[in-house]
This record gives structure tokens, C-alpha cells and sequence, in this order.
């Protein structure tokens, strides 16, 4: 069976293979292994999804990052989402077999955090936010994709799991210059975060909290990564 896996950002990407995919194309990274590059938001990973379900993949994963809306997890936690709350409050199951098997597996190796991931279709940047979202839907964590996959799963009748590692603690506020940097695609422009960083020198210390706390997530991405095999093979 071919395992389809969506991703996000091509930081994502690379801690899965050091192959590159353009964004909206898909590529076997392995024997049975397909990757897809969707470029961020709910929309393109619907994308990416249909465009894996198309190759013939036979079971869909949202692979990537995620922020914290439990005080419980810290930066490189790793979170296989047992339930999924879309923008709308409603919940969706993940195929519970499969997300047994895979925590089971990685519970050998890593700590494993469950509950429930939500949807967010934009940035959510402080943490009075994330801490409204965590006492409004009991979820731990949220993303941009991974119900948008999900959905795509469910309407092909495909098992579906998530696999996200925390970046931002529940207490971070994003540093302004994030949203600001972004262009209409969800993508950094680094030419607009320079020149923020410019005018506003004293956001500089939290993109640099930023990039640790994404560095220890994508290092859990890359270990997890490292049994992807035995995964995509079960």
C-alpha cells in the first residue's frame, strides 16, 4: 500500500528527505512512500491530499509542526492527534488502528503525547488565543492542514493519522514580524522580515526563540522520520 504524506514547508519537508519536490507536486521519497509539498493553509493541503489520492496512495499522513494549546507540551513534543476538531467545532476521528500501531511503535523510542488537535485557518499568534481556543475546544494542540487532509481521507474512505511536533508553547506570542513577512501563499518573504527587523530591532530575540523552538521540533520530525520505513510498510 502506498502511504501518502503531506507537508507543509520545505523546512518540514527536509526532515523527511533531502529530495526536492516543488510546491504542489508529489514525488516517492521511498518504495511506497510518497511525499506531497503543499504550501501552508487548509487549501493547499486539500490540494496536496486530492493530488495523493490520485497517485494511488492508500492512506494519508499530516506530517509537520504544530502549536501548543496545552501548558502541558514544550517545544519537540511529538503529538499523534487522536481526534481532530475542524474550524467549525466539529470532531473527526483519526483511524484508530493505525494511530495504535504507529504509537506503539514510536512509544519505544519517544514520548508520545495524545488528544485532540484543531483547525486554524489562519496564524494563531498570541497566547491569550491559543489558551481561548484550548478552554473553547479541550483541544492540545492546532494546525493549519491537518483536517483539511482528513476531510480529503474521509470523502476517499482512506485511513488517516497525524504526525506533528510541537514549535510554540502555549505562553509564546508569536514575534510580529512572522505575520508580517507573509505573503498571500502563507510563505516567508525574507526580504520583508529583514526589513522589519530593521524598523523594529527589538522583535529580533523572539524570532530567535522561534528558531530554536523550530529546531527542536523539526529534530523529532527527523527521528520520527528515521522509522518512516518500517511505518510505510505495515
Amino acid at each position: 500500500m502506498i502511504t501518502g504524506i503531506v507537508v507543509a514547508l520545505p523546512e518540514e519537508l527536509a526532515t523527511l528527505t533531502s529530495k526536492k519536490i516543488s510546491k504542489g507536486h508529489c514525488l516517492f521519497i521511498a518504495d511506497k512512500l510518497l511525499v506531497a509539498y503543499s504550501g501552508t493553509g487548509p487549501i493547499n493541503a486539500g490540494l496536496a491530499a486530492e493530488l495523493l489520492a490520485a497517485k494511488g496512495a492508500g492512506r494519508l499522513i499530516s506530517w509537520g509542526c504544530a502549536a501548543a494549546l496545552s501548558a502541558s507540551l514544550k517545544p519537540g513534543d511529538l503529538i499523534l492527534a487522536d481526534k481532530l476538531i475542524d474550524a467549525g467545532n466539529c470532531e473527526m476521528a483519526v483511524n484508530t488502528d493505525w494511530h495504535s500501531e504507529i504509537k506503539n511503535r514510536l512509544a519505544k523510542f519517544m514520548v508520545i503525547h495524545s488528544g485532540a488537535l484543531v483547525e486554524s485557518i489562519s496564524i494563531v499568534s498570541s497566547s491569550t488565543d491559543k489558551k481561548q481556543l484550548h478552554s473553547i475546544t479541550g483541544a492540545v494542540a492546532l494546525d493549519m492542514e491537518s483536517i483539511a487532509i482528513a476531510k480529503v481521507a474521509s470523502q476517499h474512505a482512506l485511513p488517516f493519522i497525524t504526525i506533528r511536533a510541537i514549535v510554540d508553547p502555549v505562553i509564546m506570542n508569536l514575534p510580529l514580524a512572522i505575520n508580517y513577512s507573509l505573503n498571500n501563499s502563507g510563505d516567508i518573504m525574507l526580504g520583508k522580515l529583514l526589513l522589519f527587523l530593521l524598523l523594529h530591532p527589538a522583535e529580533l530575540p523572539g524570532l530567535i526563540k522561534l528558531g530554536l523552538h523550530f529546531n527542536a521540533a523539526k529534530k523529532t520530525l527527523k527521528l520520527v522520520a528515521s522509522y518512516m520505513g518500517t511505518i510505510a510498510h505495515n
